[in-house]
């Protein structure tokens, strides 16, 4: 089995096509938007309606509260209204204000509006910017 390096879970996890997605959107989230490596958690669990989830990419506020929720999907994966359906679920628990639904070749961002709606969003915004929208 080859595996590959998570720096979230500090330990090598099993190098599947959305584990690639999901590694190659962790280095996006610290690199590119400035995310602390340990303001993030992986295959974050909790639950809903006392059924068990899994969020792929959890980024939390410096309080500790969730600011975003990253679904990953292995390339070739359309991203569909059921996937944005399933970070909608994840929402209702951890209450996010940023949706995050990539499969590594194409990525919508959605974050609320003023009206508590998720809206498609022009950029990825900072973690600067996720902090300044808590």
């Amino acid at each position: 089995m080859t595996t590959i390096w998570d720096p979230l879970s500090r330990k090598d996890v099993a190098r599947t096509p959305e584990e690639q997605v999901r590694q190659w959107f962790i280095a996006n989230l610290r690199d590119s938007l400035g995310v602390p490596v340990h303001m993030m958690g992986s295959e974050v669990s909790f639950e809903f309606g006392r059924k068990p989830y899994r969020a792929d990419i959890v980024v939390f506020s410096r309080s500790g509260s969730p600011l975003a929720v990253v679904e990953c999907k292995r390339p070739g994966v359309e991203i569909t209204a059921e996937v944005a359906r399933q970070a909608m679920r994840y929402n209702a628990v951890l209450d996010v204000k940023f949706i995050f639904l990539t499969n590594g070749k194409t990525t919508y961002v959605y974050g609320r509006d003023s009206s508590d709606t998720f809206v498609p969003m022009d950029h990825a915004p900072s973690f600067e910017e996720m902090l300044c929208r808590q």
